[in-house]
This record gives C-alpha cells, sequence and structure tokens, in this order.
C-alpha cells in the first residue's frame, strides 16, 4: 500500500468515537426537543387565561 493512498485520519476519527459523537448529537436534539415542547406548551397555558 502507498503512503499517498491512506486517508490521513484526525486523533478522534475512529469508530468508537464516531458513535459518541453520534450518540451525542441525537441526545441533543431530543433534549431541545423536550426544551421546544414545554417551551410551547408554557406559552399555550399562559394564553388560555
Amino acid at each position: 500500500m502507498n503512503a499517498a493512498m491512506v486517508e490521513p485520519r484526525r486523533p478522534g476519527d475512529t469508530d468508537r468515537h464516531r458513535r459518541q459523537r453520534t450518540k451525542n448529537l441525537v441526545m441533543f436534539a431530543l433534549l431541545l426537543a423536550m426544551a421546544a415542547i414545554f417551551f410551547g406548551l408554557t406559552i399555550v397555558r399562559m394564553g388560555a387565561k
């Protein structure tokens, strides 16, 4: 194998790091969605008075 054929890899670019990054992004999206739902429910409840 030629050195020019090997793609340079970043230090945190292993499969384990990619899985952890994906899991972190999914958790962030879930937390953001939950916060948006709570915010929406609060606005609806305050406006109903």
